[in-house]
């Protein structure tokens, strides 16, 4: 009974997730060519309703921001990475901070809404085969977002986490993305339980899933403290996760 539950929510979903993509694809182009603040908020929109889209199937997103982190204000975000919806939630979430993301370059096309949010809204598009050429993009991504007090965001594990649990982080993008936005004040994000929605790939999504959001508190920076305070989130993160999931066992 579970399963055909989860079968008779995920059909709605799937239709209103399918046309929200294609609206603000639509609504994206025509904004963009005006203006770069208004197509950013076109995206940040699109993420809050993809978000809210889950709420079909029973997702519960429980939020803990931390009072410090301020709207309309540019941060560089660290976050553990467990689900593409990820990027949905920090965006949603963060509405007015309009993150900037680091994605493969798969995505980069054929997806509507979010490739042209990736390819037009300033978002580093790397090629993980490509050390050289994904540290420069990063690099030149938040150059510009810090320019414009926008944030960034980063997922250093690469590939998402099929069971929640935190994986090894690839330094290298980290520490490009904290040297370019070295003035940026580093916000470490932990989500759990969105794993837990592409656990069928789709097919259903799980009814009933409760995801934790956790913003902790902005890490101020100083010269050459990169590595130090990329370090410092990951110990933050590991930590959030593990309180969390102890306490489910």
């Amino acid at each position: 009974m579970r399963r055909v539950r989860d079968w008779i929510c995920t059909i709605p979903f799937l239709f209103a997730f399918g046309l929200t993509l294609i609206f603000y694809d639509i609504v994206g182009r025509i904004v963009r060519p005006f203006s770069l603040r208004g197509f950013e908020y076109v995206m940040a929109a699109l993420q809050r309703t993809l978000m809210n889209c889950f709420r079909i199937c029973g997702t519960r997103i429980r939020v803990e921001r931390s009072p410090a982190v301020q709207p309309r204000t540019g941060y560089a975000i660290i976050s553990n990475h467990q689900s593409m919806f990820d990027i949905v939630l920090i965006g949603g979430l963060l509405f007015t901070n309009f993150p900037k993301y680091v994605a493969k370059q798969e995505l980069g096309r054929w997806f509507p809404s979010i490739s042209l949010n990736l390819r037009w809204g300033g978002n580093a598009i790397i090629d993980r085969q490509d050390r050289i050429q994904a540290v420069a993009v990063i690099r030149e991504m938040t150059e510009t977002a810090q320019k414009r007090n926008v944030s960034v965001a980063i997922f250093p594990e690469g590939t998402r986490s099929r069971d929640g649990r935190l994986q090894k982080f690839r330094r290298a993008g980290s520490r490009a993305l904290l040297e370019g936005a070295d003035q940026l004040p580093v916000v470490p994000v932990a989500v759990d339980g969105a794993w837990k929605l592409l656990r069928h790939n789709l097919k259903p999504v799980p009814f009933g899933t409760t995801v934790t959001v956790r913003f902790g508190d902005p890490i101020d920076r100083t010269p050459g403290d990169a590595a130090e305070v990329a370090a410092r989130a990951e110990r933050w993160i590991a930590a959030t996760l593990d309180e969390w999931q102890t306490a489910d066992r």
